[in-house]
């Protein structure tokens, strides 16, 4: 037995929708009496990649003592069972996991707004999904990307938001206050880590709560152990951007 990282799946939280199964390269993780379990230590290998495809949060990775992974034991469990990796996720299963990156509206291809109303703004949105939970932390929207951690009131309190602060980046949102921090401290870690992320711009609401989303990203940046440039920038309720 060793302390590393390994898979940690909340069983309060999981639906058993499957979709972390054909995620997980190594079939570690199986559907069980309706949920998502763990077969065996020696089969994860702790990295993650099954993270981003839960849509209950219920997956984490944590550090206690267990087998080490064992490649070749993992190889031939998949050869036993070769479904467990590539078991597609059942009927129903939420399809907000399935990563997007979402094409730039090009000039002139918006459609026209009636005669008389004035045509709406493009949308700078350039990636699905959206809220941390469910990022995928090797999503192709996030390799080598200049991320936008906001806080999911900042939208709606900003109207300036999309030409602002949205164009041109990949865009998560959470609450630091109703959300698992615990969760999204390790999801961003995995997503630092996973997608070389160049900068980091934190944008949250201006009350004392909102904060939190600052600390996660202090804590995700120091698991990471590289130095990522942060940028902190407050929402007023007014909608107002302090720098």
């Amino acid at each position: 037995m060793t302390v590393r990282n390994i898979v940690e799946i909340d069983q309060q939280k999981c639906n058993g929708c499957g979709l972390c199964v054909p995620a997980c390269a190594e079939g570690a993780i199986q559907i069980i009496d309706g949920k998502a379990r763990l077969v065996s230590d020696t089969y994860c290998d702790g990295l993650g990649a099954c993270l981003g495809h839960c849509p209950q949060g219920a997956i984490t990775i944590r550090q206690r003592d267990a087998s080490p992974f064992d490649e070749a034991a993992a190889q031939r469990h998949l050869q036993q069972v070769p479904s467990a990796a590539h078991k597609p996720p059942v009927a129903g299963a939420c399809p907000s996991a399935a990563p997007k990156s979402l094409l730039p509206v090009l000039p002139g291809a918006a459609p026209q707004a009636p005669t008389g109303q004035a045509a709406s703004p493009a949308s700078a949105l350039a990636n699905w999904p959206i809220q941390l939970h469910l990022v995928p932390p090797n999503a192709p929207f996030l390799h080598d990307a200049d991320l936008l951690l906001v806080a999911d009131c900042v939208p709606a309190a900003c109207a300036d938001f999309h030409r602002r602060l949205l164009k041109g980046r990949p865009v998560v949102i959470g609450c630091p206050k109703l959300d698992d921090t615990r969760a999204y401290v390790d999801k961003l870690t995995a997503i630092l880590t996973e997608s070389a992320i160049h900068s980091l711009t934190v944008v949250h609401m201006e009350v004392p709560c909102c904060t939190g989303l600052v600390r996660i990203a202090e804590a995700a940046i120091a698991r990471a152990g590289r130095p990522i440039p942060v940028d902190d920038l407050t929402v007023t309720i007014r909608g107002d951007v302090l720098c």
